[in-house]
């Protein structure tokens, strides 16, 4: 698998325009006082899903539409693909089934009905929901639309890139979360193409690292069992041909645990008014925790979703604020002088 040239992702803006906004890229001076750097936020949070899974759904079904008769879409999700793929079923009057894995994020759950998708519950994990997904699949006019494998979807989310880049010209690091890769395949290409001297830095959660351990490895690195709060970050076991393609691509990776993404989702919507999902404030909470990193002078982080379940904001809401420490104390304090 190459990654996607230029053209496709023109092709895909192009396409993208006749159907979702601009997303809002704003300053982010509360995370900037703690990251020691002009940080802006990227909300594709507000895209009419919650997330930015809205764009290669959308794209990649437009796309295959024009090559064949579809009569039904097919995939495999967590959550939020989920409902970018009905979403997208239902804007382009495609029937929708969507394979989720048992007791899935019933805020994600519900958005995927609501969006007028048939659910399956079936599957230990993401994995065997797609197993299932794509032997359902193999009947007449199905089209199984799969972010890890899909070709056409990450030109998608390489838009983000496009429009990050004509927002804030001067981005010299792009963070993002990365679950199948699909996100950040795409957005690096982008950035290859239009400004290939920043940097494509991707965060993972510590409790399935399994693309971070292989980015390092320079190869497949079978996951233990993994856990964490941030199930779009949670991906199926990683592909050879992914692997290959984010080792070539970005140049620095990181991990963020569960805890330091429910702090900083909790600092967002108090101190930038801005709510995220733990996947959603990975970035962020790369920007914020990891203080060793070069995450150059002007990064922007992508907050990729705000569908949150009711036990994960029980969770952000207990837990301890950021600046609780003397030394964000006195950064808040400047904040509010200012």
């Amino acid at each position: 698998m190459s990654a996607i040239s230029y053209q496709q992702i023109v092709q895909a803006r192009a396409c993208l325009a006749m159907y979702l906004p601009q997303t809002r890229l704003q300053p982010a001076p509360s995370v900037s006082m703690l990251a020691n750097a002009e940080v802006a936020l990227k909300l594709e949070s507000e895209q009419p899903t919650g997330s930015f899974k809205v764009r290669g759904a959308l794209h990649a079904l437009v796309v295959n539409l024009q090559r064949r008769k579809i009569s039904e879409v097919v995939t495999a999700s967590t959550g939020n693909h989920g409902a970018a793929v009905a979403f997208a079923a239902s804007l382009l009057h495609v029937a929708c089934t969507v394979f989720l894995p048992v007791n899935p994020n019933p805020t994600k759950r519900g958005r995927i009905i609501g969006l007028g998708a048939n659910v399956r519950d079936t599957g230990r994990d993401l994995s065997e929901a797609a197993a299932h997904a794509a032997s359902y699949a193999e009947r007449d006019g199905a089209y199984f639309l799969n972010d890890a494998t899909d070709r056409d979807l990450p030109a998608g989310p390489a838009t983000i890139a496009c429009e990050i880049l004509e927002q804030r010209p001067d981005t010299d690091a792009f963070i993002v979360p990365v679950g199948d890769t699909a996100f950040i395949r795409g957005i690096a290409a982008a950035v290859r193409h239009l400004r290939p001297q920043a940097r494509v830095i991707g965060v993972q959660a510590e409790g399935a690292p399994a693309y971070y351990r292989s980015w390092k490895a320079g190869k497949v690195v079978l996951p233990d069992a993994s856990s964490t709060i941030a199930d779009g970050l949670d991906p199926q076991a990683p592909l050879p041909e992914n692997v290959e393609e984010i080792h070539r691509l970005l140049d620095d990776f990181c991990l963020v645990s569960d805890e330091e993404m429910l702090a900083t989702m909790r600092h967002l919507i108090l101190e930038e008014r801005v709510l995220s999902e733990p996947a959603g404030a990975a970035a962020t909470a790369a920007l914020i925790h990891r203080k060793g990193f070069s995450f150059g002078k002007k990064p922007t982080a992508i907050v990729s979703g705000c569908n949150i379940s009711p036990q994960v904001l029980r969770s952000m809401c207990a837990h301890p604020l950021l600046w609780q420490g003397q030394e964000t104390v006195t950064a808040t304090n400047k904040l509010h002088q200012v």
